[in-house]
C-alpha cells in the first residue's frame, strides 16, 4: 500500500524534533455540491529541527514515532 504524501504549512515547532503541519484539502459536498475546505493538523517528525513556523513542507506517512506522531517531514515544498 502506498504511503500518504501531504503538503502543508508548519504552524508550530515548539516540541523537540516535531513540527505541527496544517493540511488543507478541498472537496465537493455530496448533497449541496458546494466546494468545501477541510483543515487538519498532523504532528510530523523533524530529525534536525530544520523547519520553522510558516514553512511550506511535504510530509509522508511513516512508522509511528509516538502516540500522535505518524508522519515525517521529507522536504520543503517549492
Amino acid at each position: 500500500m502506498p504511503k500518504k504524501i501531504l503538503n502543508g504549512i508548519v504552524v508550530s515547532d515548539k516540541p523537540n524534533k516535531t513540527v505541527t503541519v496544517l493540511v488543507e484539502r478541498k472537496y465537493q459536498h455530496p448533497v449541496l455540491k458546494k466546494v468545501m475546505k477541510a483543515r487538519k493538523k498532523y504532528n510530523a517528525h523533524d530529525e534536525e529541527n530544520k523547519f520553522k513556523f510558516g514553512d511550506k513542507v511535504t510530509i509522508r506517512e511513516s512508522r509511528p514515532y509516538s502516540k500522535n506522531k505518524k508522519f515525517e517531514v521529507i522536504g520543503e515544498k517549492k
